[in-house]
């Protein structure tokens, strides 16, 4: 898989380069690669952004700027005849979800645009997708953070982390919190079976897998239930 990241502070990308992601480009299963926005400014302050029209406080993002950027960036994948997914990640996008980035997590080629300021000019998503571009604007939450740089962050690791090889252990990813059937992941426990008092659940202790899963399936629903009421 092919990653690229455009933005105006590419060290905010430099933690992509540690723990499983860090390891998995260096295997060679993950292209990731960061590029700064200014690099495609025209002026000599590399001036990116400009003020609202309508008035408003702060300052928008230029479309010719990153029109500029994303062309270079997605003419790669149309020499070769791929269909890169543009990824613009905004508190007025869709919420994502484990289901978005299993979907994903498939693809060839995705390229985020990290917005920053009040956030890129409206008409950059809208002209990608009506000349037949995949584009995607996604949320976190309902929350607004500095810029799309944290939220890119936290999408590709949900993607990269279910891309074959990534994780040494495919089948730990089954039981997880959102997988399978959706609901929130059971409570787990290690060493020391007692701790400050508190003792792990004798059922875990008893080797008895059926009893287990089904005490575990008891759990995700009674957690989902108190936490996560609309997942059920």
């Amino acid at each position: 898989m092919r990653i690229d990241i455009v933005t105006v502070f590419p060290d905010y990308l430099l933690p992509l380069e540690l723990s499983l992601i860090g390891k998995a480009r260096a295997a060679g299963l993950l292209d990731v690669r960061i590029h700064d926005l200014r690099e495609w400014a025209t002026d000599r302050h590399r001036t990116v952004d400009d003020t609202p029209f309508g008035g408003g406080a702060g300052m928008v993002m230029r479309p010719d700027i990153w029109g500029s950027a994303l062309d270079s960036l997605l003419r790669h994948d149309d020499d070769d005849g791929k269909s890169p997914h543009l990824i613009f990640p905004t508190p007025s996008g869709q919420r994502f979800t484990q289901r978005i980035a299993e979907s994903l997590a498939t693809a060839e080629h995705l390229v985020f645009a990290c917005g920053r300021y009040e956030g890129i000019d409206s008409r950059v998503p809208q002209y990608y997708r009506e000349i037949g571009y995949s584009v995607s604007e996604f949320s976190l939450g309902d929350f607004v953070l500095n810029g799309g740089e944290a939220a890119v962050l936290a999408m590709i690791e949900a993607i990269t982390r279910l891309v074959p090889g990534v994780i040494g252990n495919p089948e730990s990813l089954a039981e997880e919190s959102f997988s399978g059937e959706g609901l929130l992941e059971y409570p787990i426990f290690t060493k020391p079976p007692v701790w400050r008092g508190m003792a792990v659940p004798e059922i875990l202790l008893s080797g008895h897998h059926a009893r287990i899963a089904a005490w575990r399936r008891e759990q995700s629903l009674e957690r989902t239930a108190d936490r996560r009421p609309d997942l059920l």
